[in-house]
């Protein structure tokens, strides 16, 4: 039973119980291959952040080290992310004054905020507040994403310093440094060399990553042709392991990041359950999503109190284990312990890393974000998806990241409260031929019974459509062509009550009462009738007020009128 209860918690107990001899070469083989894209792609990402290259190498190897411990996917790897650094220098560096030595601690009080938010949401299996992220909000994100994160880009690839804190500012001085000629030709052609070399790598069948070449031949250009001292370069990384920094930050620092990290860990955790999912599926197996938002807060909390920053899944390494043929977590700590001997061995080879090469990786990265296919196809399926996709796309754009996610989410829940108020309704009747009954609308041909009104209402009643309910009502009763005397509501479609939609319901029955019309249910589900119950309706609509099925209802009314 205590062998069970550990293997829960720590999946990774289970993994290496049942590990298999024959998963430790294919795993050796993907770490190493893992490790390769790592060291450029951490440091990359750091300084996309706005923090220190080697706190990207440390936020590559402690959180795949506890995840592979606690995370319930055999093979996703966690680590920085090209769409939460844009989001991780927008809450960091306006507090840090852009000052490296305060966005080190305050990245790491960020991580550990965001990992005590998703550790949290598996405590109260809050795994379903993704569902707040629609796939058009999704795409526009990402899309959105991959645009700042370009621009943001452009300067370290063209040699020129950054300025601006909006998208919009950035390429107002970019142009403004390219028309006035302060591009660095030899960086400008070392980070070219470096896309060229990294987009033909995903062509080429060779199995090297084409990130791992690109690093290794700028390193190799600069070094041999002594170019160090004409374009900017990392610098030698600090030799040593990954340690606190957190030092420096007060309370007000911690209640600021406290917003931007509610936003990050739900984007960290949609980006990295939708990634766990459709893996899991392949593999013909399930992911526990509230597991994953634990595993993910873990992640986090420990790669913030060890010099590291916000993390998630990552789109872009997890297939090189896949490729390599990685089969357990234990490829992720063959890499991590890699990237570890990395940063005690040979540390100063970094010095002759031009930035305009990490810049590159970024570009790279960031483009294979960029979703065209799917606005395609909303424009051909639903304008208001297409909305919903092309302002959270302009919002993260040119707005801001965490507050163009926050309009979209709102446009959504407009959007859902819109068609919940304005459902679509109708009348039933028989159809000859037909078992059961059916939609006027659909089927004009369809025969109404003498006195009865069946009506039919698709979404929950609530405080916006109660009174959109009783005016369906009225018009269905006042439409009909001879007096009603019962109305049926066929009440399947109906998911939830709130009291204000009763007090409509009340009056409404009220008013039907007063011109002798009868007011019943067909189909309502049992918790909807329990809600009855408990708000005090039970005296009124009471048992013969219910029908299990429309023909039910509609048998007792004929034997109500005589008509059988």
């Amino acid at each position: 039973m205590r062998d069970d209860w550990i293997s829960k918690a720590i999946p990774g107990v289970r993994v290496a119980r049942d590990y298999q001899k024959a998963w430790l070469k294919p795993d050796l083989v993907a770490g190493a291959a893992l490790s390769a894209a790592l060291v450029p792609a951490g440091m990359a990402y750091a300084e996309a952040s706005g923090l220190p290259a080697v706190n990207g190498l440390y936020a590559s190897v402690v959180p795949m080290i506890f995840y592979a411990l606690f995370g319930p996917s055999r093979v996703v790897i966690v680590g920085p992310d090209s769409s939460l650094a844009p989001m991780i220098a927008a809450a960091i560096l306006p507090l840090a004054g852009r000052n490296p030595e305060q966005a080190v601690p305050m990245a790491g009080v960020l991580a550990i905020l965001i990992g005590a938010f998703l550790f949290a949401g598996r405590i109260f299996k809050l795994g379903f507040v993704t569902g707040l992220l629609s796939k058009p909000i999704r795409v526009g994100y990402l899309n959105g994403i991959a645009l700042a994160v370009t621009v943001s880009q452009l300067p370290r690839l063209l040699g020129i310093d950054s300025s601006g804190k909006t998208l919009v500012e950035r390429l107002g001085y970019l142009s403004d440094a390219v028309l006035g000629g302060g591009i660095n030709p030899i960086a400008l052609g070392v980070g070219a060399g470096s896309l060229a070399v990294i987009v033909a790598g995903r062509f080429l069948p060779w199995k090297v990553p084409g990130v791992m070449v690109a690093v290794a031949g700028a390193i190799a250009v600069v070094a041999a042709l002594d170019l160090a001292g004409q374009l900017p370069v990392v610098g030698a990384l600090p030799r040593g392991l990954p340690s606190p920094a957190l030092g420096g930050i007060g309370w007000d620092e911690v209640t600021a990041l406290i917003g931007p990290a509610a936003g990050i860990a739900l984007i960290a955790f949609a980006d990295t359950s939708t990634l766990s999912k459709s893996l899991a599926g392949r593999r013909g197996e399930r992911v526990n999503g509230n597991e994953e938002m634990g595993a993910l807060g873990i992640a986090n909390i420990a790669t913030g109190m060890l010099g590291g920053f916000p993390v998630s899944g990552s789109s872009s390494r997890t297939p090189i284990v896949l490729d390599a043929g990685g089969r357990s977590p234990l490829s992720g700590v063959v890499a991590a312990l890699l990237v570890v001997l990395f940063m005690l061995l040979v540390p100063g080879v970094t010095a002759f890393l031009p930035t305009a090469t990490l810049a590159a990786v970024v570009i790279v990265a960031a483009a294979s974000l960029v979703d065209v296919k799917t606005l395609l196809r909303l424009i051909r399926m639903s304008k208001l998806e297409t909305l919903l996709l092309v302002v959270t796309f302009l919002g993260v754009a040119f707005v801001g990241v965490l507050e163009g996610i926050v309009v979209a989410i709102g446009l959504s829940l407009v959007a859902f409260v819109r068609r919940a108020w304005d459902p679509y309704r109708t009348e039933l009747a028989s159809v000859d031929g037909v078992p059961g009954f059916h939609d006027l609308d659909r089927h004009p041909e369809g025969r109404r019974i003498e006195g009865l009104v069946i009506a039919r209402f698709d979404a929950p009643l609530f405080f916006a459509n109660g009174e959109v309910f009783a005016d369906h009502i009225r018009s269905l009763v006042d439409g009909a062509p001879w007096p009603v005397k019962w109305v049926i509501v066929a009440a399947e479609p109906i998911t939830g009550l709130d009291t204000t939609a009763l007090e409509e319901l009340v009056q409404l029955d009220d008013e039907l009462a007063l011109g002798g019309v009868s007011l019943v249910f067909a189909e309502m589900k049992g918790p909807i009738k329990d809600r009855l119950v408990r708000f005090g309706a039970s005296s009124r609509f009471s048992t013969d007020h219910f029908y299990p099925t429309v023909h039910n209802a509609v048998r007792a009314y004929r034997e109500w009128a005589g008509k059988e």
